[in-house]
């Protein structure tokens, strides 16, 4: 019965990380061969997406606009610090596995204190003291242990993730706190941690619906590109890919041609004049 338990709280912390069912992601073939090697799953991805999207709309989102409406500010704070601070542990965990021992040691003091002297976290009282709180997952620790992100998966109720990162769902929950709480009562606090997360990232998902022209390619770029800063913490390598050639250097060597084909001088194409 141990176990079965066990797997019932996996589910509903599962449930809980479904944060980020806002968009899509994979496909069984590229819709269009040769637009993304990352995407390989696109088309699966993109029904996925649709899925989580209307579940997101119909559901999600009322959900928030209510909790927003009738709670005020610093108990959605208070609520927000508590969730933090329960998995917490995560980012401890992979402090230590990707060697940072300092910073280990600095996130093991920002969760005592903010689990003694901020009663689980419901107050912020390490950051006052200097103990910042930084972001770590087993995402992270694969990607820092070398191993390439693979494929871009859309996650049914979960969202955007990679081959890379999904094993990190299954480290986030055990590491969490409410894993060990007794079934009766976790489950609507897990429920109050997702719906007090969809009101954290509103702002962003109405600046994607509001903004982007293809919101299934907006998504997907953000949450790689954010993963790339997170795993270099801050400082990803340049992708010199990302630079194309001058559109210039055609030009003159265009030009470069034409001249020796007629004897006739160049005229200067000076891009400084």
């Amino acid at each position: 019965m141990r176990s079965m338990t066990n797997a019932a709280r996996l589910c509903v912390a599962i449930g809980w990380l479904a944060f980020t069912g806002l968009t899509g992601c994979a496909t069984t073939e590229p819709a269009d061969p040769g637009v993304s090697d990352h995407d390989p799953f696109e088309s699966v991805n993109r029904q996925i997406y649709r899925v989580n999207d209307v579940a997101d709309r119909k559901i999600a989102k009322p959900a928030t606009e209510a909790y927003v409406s009738y709670t005020p500010r610093p108990v959605r704070n208070s609520i927000s610090s508590f969730f933090a601070n329960v998995a917490y542990p995560n980012v401890i965990l992979n402090d230590l596995l990707q060697g940072k021992w300092a910073q280990g040691l600095e996130d093991m003091g920002r969760f005592l204190v903010n689990t003694t002297f901020g009663f689980l976290g419901i107050w912020d009282m390490a950051t006052p003291l200097g103990l910042e709180a930084h972001d770590e997952d087993f995402g992270q620790t694969l990607g820092a242990w070398g191993m390439d992100e693979s494929s871009y998966l859309m996650l049914p109720f979960i969202g955007p993730s990679t081959v890379r990162d999904a094993p990190n769902l299954g480290v986030t929950t055990v590491t969490n706190i409410l894993f060990y709480v007794p079934n009766p009562y976790v489950i609507p606090v897990a429920l109050l941690g997702f719906i007090d997360y969809r009101a954290g990232v509103d702002e962003a998902v109405t600046f994607r619906d509001e903004t982007a022209i293809e919101p299934y390619l907006f998504t997907r770029e953000a949450y790689l590109q954010h993963r790339k800063f997170l795993i270099y913490d801050g400082d990803p390598p340049v992708d010199d890919d990302l630079y194309l050639d001058d559109p210039f250097d055609a030009l003159d060597a265009e030009e470069e041609s034409s001249q020796e084909e007629t004897g006739k001088p160049r005229e200067s194409t000076d891009r400084n004049d």
